[in-house]
């Protein structure tokens, strides 16, 4: 059986918040902006689809309406057992860590009522989906905030079969327990399995001695410099909540410096965490996955960190990559697996005959996440095991051939898009072309056509970009694997070309959650 288990932009939102629900009402124009273009190519001038248009309900109606699958979630604060004598304060969907999954299949109509009990405004966004606009949870873009004490009713149809999650695109809210899986059955699923294990990978630092989420975005906003952007800016709900959790404002450092990977170009993260878990647990009291020797087991593998990617590997086995951001590729084989922020992987793997450690290790960070899958007797793993495999062969996203049946056609780019990543940690001021982000500037995009983006890395660090609402084919044609995020390596190219086949306002961004609240995030629009 598969087992289950303020900030620039609240500043810019606050003045949309609202009790109960809706679509914004800024939106409802179809968010049309006189202006003049805007530095780096972004542009405010024309008319854009509104996330409730009826170019918006029309690509809805054509997807169909499969039967319904009603949820309720309530995001809450709890208190959460990451295992052994290790508890936290958090937010959390419910009392659990990952939140409870929500399984559906391919053709559903997912009907999901998420209730605000936190003490913040809060929304849910359901990565890598390719949903109607409205429901997209970005506040201040496609939706008003969820209110405290309010709900939103997020209903749309599931047309794509794959791994996914679901996460607020609120302040830092990500950082905190706020996730869970989302899977979505393929009704003719061509993988041959006996078991399925889902697989949370995150990196945890609320509660912890008195940290927040916010408290550390609070601390790297000032930048290594020491000037820093505008601390009166977070004069918001954001720090007045972290402030009300920690009065004393006592809590420790939590600025990474020392962090260095080869494989992400050099500086692996800014953050340096107090805990990695998979599936909500320390290394220390890892959560048991219980099989038979002999048995096909898929491994479908999410990273829901902030600022962490996740090397992978189960110690004496192989994997088998089948799937990348929830499409299917060419079957290839390897020893590990490297995971930035959004990303996800399905694996499937031949059970050994014993007890086996699942080890993500915090790139560059000198610590790691531990998971145990247990066939047979034997002494359980220790928490600083490191399995030979972790410096075995490595998957890269970038040699993965798409499955045919999910391949881009062979087509000329229409529209070509560059977008020049910019900022640093002297000031901690990540930006697309020097410009924070600003939802009234739209970089445009017509129904219809093939673009390309090509993402020019000017930072020293490395970033997890991610596309809402579309999958893209890496490498600039239609031979890549099909994903919605991919790494962006430092003074490095990354090429990526979709359809644009999905009307409405989009977001990009970097999917560490401290860059994309510095700046680093732009929205593509649709012209109507």
């Amino acid at each position: 059986m598969p087992m289950h288990r303020p900030t620039r932009r609240a500043v810019l939102g606050a003045a949309l918040a609202v009790a109960g629900t809706g679509v914004l009402a800024a939106c409802s124009d179809g968010g049309g902006h006189s202006g003049s273009h805007a530095p780096g190519g972004a542009q405010d001038s024309g008319t854009y689809v509104s996330p409730g248009g009826k170019e918006v309900a029309a690509a809805e109606k054509a997807r169909g309406s499969g039967p319904v699958r009603e949820v309720s979630l309530t995001a809450t604060r709890t208190r959460l057992d990451l295992g052994g004598s290790t508890t936290v304060a958090s937010w959390a969907y419910g009392d659990r860590l990952p939140g409870r999954e929500v399984r559906v299949s391919a053709g559903d109509t997912l009907d999901l009522t998420l209730a605000n009990h936190l003490p913040q405004p809060t929304s849910m966004h359901w990565h890598g989906l390719a949903l109607r606009n409205d429901m997209d949870g970005v506040p201040g873009l496609t939706q008003r905030d969820i209110a405290p004490g309010g709900e939103f009713r997020y209903r749309f149809a599931v047309p794509h079969p794959g791994t996914y999650w679901f996460h607020p695109h609120s302040g830092v809210q990500q950082d905190r327990g706020l996730y869970a899986p989302l899977i979505v059955e393929d009704p003719k699923e061509p993988l041959a399995y006996d078991k399925e294990w889902v697989v949370v990978l995150d990196d945890w630092v609320d509660g912890v001695a008195g940290s927040t989420p916010d408290a550390v975005r609070e601390e790297l906003s000032g930048g290594m410099g020491g000037g820093g952007m505008d601390h009166g800016a977070h004069s918001m709900p954001g720090a007045e909540a972290a402030a009300a959790e920690d009065p004393d404002g006592g809590s420790p450092s939590r600025m990474m410096t020392s962090a260095r990977s080869e494989l992400l170009g050099g500086d692996a993260g800014d953050v340096a965490y107090p805990y990695y878990l998979v599936n909500g647990r320390v290394a220390e009291d890892p959560e048991v996955f219980r099989a038979r020797a002999g048995e096909r087991i898929r491994l479908r593998i999410i990273n829901a960190g902030g600022d962490t990617a996740f090397r992978v590997a189960l110690g004496g086995h192989r994997l088998t990559v089948t799937h990348t951001d929830g499409f299917p590729v060419r079957h290839a084989q390897g020893d590990a697996l490297l995971l930035g922020m959004g990303e996800r992987y399905d694996v499937l793997v031949t059970a050994g005959d014993g007890v086996f450690p699942l080890v993500a290790l915090a790139e560059g960070k000198k610590a790691a996440a531990l998971a145990v899958l247990r066939t047979g007797s034997g002494a359980a793993p220790g928490a600083s095991v490191r399995p030979e495999e972790l410096d075995g062969e490595l998957v890269e996203a970038g040699r993965l051939v798409p499955d045919p049946s999910v391949a881009l056609a062979g087509r000329s780019p229409d529209r070509t898009i560059r977008m020049r990543l910019t900022g640093g940690m002297a000031d901690y001021d990540w930006a697309f072309d020097g410009q924070p982000y600003d939802a009234k500037q739209r970089r445009p995009v017509e129904a219809g056509e093939r673009v390309r983006v090509v993402f020019d890395n000017g930072t020293a660090m490395w970033h997890p970009l991610h596309l809402h609402g579309h999958t893209f084919a890496l490498g600039g044609n239609a031979a890549g694997a099909r994903k919605d995020t991919a790494i962006v390596l430092p003074h490095r190219s990354l090429t990526v070309e979709f359809d644009a086949d999905n009307p409405g306002l989009w977001m990009v961004h970097c999917h560490n959650v401290y860059h994309a609240e510095a700046g680093m995030m732009t929205v593509l629009g649709y012209r109507v």
